[in-house]
């Protein structure tokens, strides 16, 4: 008898495989490219430093806190693990701990490998290496899990927004430029899939149940 969980994984795989291919692509490019951004990334740059605005500001600085130290390392973790398990779910709440470990930990290899320089106008203080940003793909990691292992149409609209607004926030800073977001994005997704690809197999029945329950 096939296994029906074999066809999910296998795409899964593949597509988490590819877009973490893009964005080391997209890295190389960048190293290869020499300290010169892109045209997108200088002009996205000049347009934010002209546009300063308080609100955005407090909103950006809080995000800077709130998506990264200990806070994204930390405290999103643990409520998303404890709320898993007390939806009796421990393969989900596993798999999200792994992937945003995975993610954390392949952001700082391609962060020493790229050693690519942020923007001058930088308004927070951050760790070596521009690309890819890891805020973006805690932040991606963390939407993209959520929308696997919660499949709705409220977790997809929170989960795009919250990238969205993140990678805006790490711009407006000028902790990153623009490309450096959408690597971030690119790993994070990536590694949610791969992630939740390995691991199918005992997540699909927790899945099941969760959507089984919503109907």
């Amino acid at each position: 008898m096939s296994d029906p969980t074999a066809s999910p994984r296998r795409l899964l795989l593949i597509w988490g495989i590819c877009l973490l291919a893009v964005g080391a692509a997209l890295g190389l490019w960048i190293f290869l490219k020499g300290a010169t951004p892109f045209a997108v990334d200088a002009g996205w740059n000049d347009l934010l430093a002209g546009a300063r605005s308080p609100v955005l500001l407090s909103v950006s600085t809080f995000l800077n806190v709130a998506g990264g130290t200990i806070v994204g390392s930390f405290v999103v973790p643990v409520v998303g693990v404890a709320a898993f398990l007390i939806a009796r779910r421990p393969w989900s709440a596993g798999a999200l701990v792994i992937a945003i470990a995975a993610s954390a930990l392949l952001v700082q290899i391609l962060k020493n490998v790229f050693n690519r320089a942020r923007p001058e106008e930088m308004l927070v203080i951050s760790d070596h290496g521009s690309f890819p940003s890891g805020h973006v793909a805690n932040a991606a990691t963390v939407a993209a899990m959520l929308v696997l292992l919660l499949p709705r149409v409220w977790t997809i609209v929170v989960a795009v927004l919250w990238v969205l607004v993140m990678a805006f926030s790490r711009t407006y800073l000028h902790a990153h430029w623009l490309s450096d977001t959408l690597g971030g994005a690119l790993v994070g997704v990536g590694v949610a899939l791969v992630c939740t690809g390995l691991l199918f197999e005992r997540l699909a029945p927790e899945i099941r149940r969760e959507a089984r329950s919503a109907t």
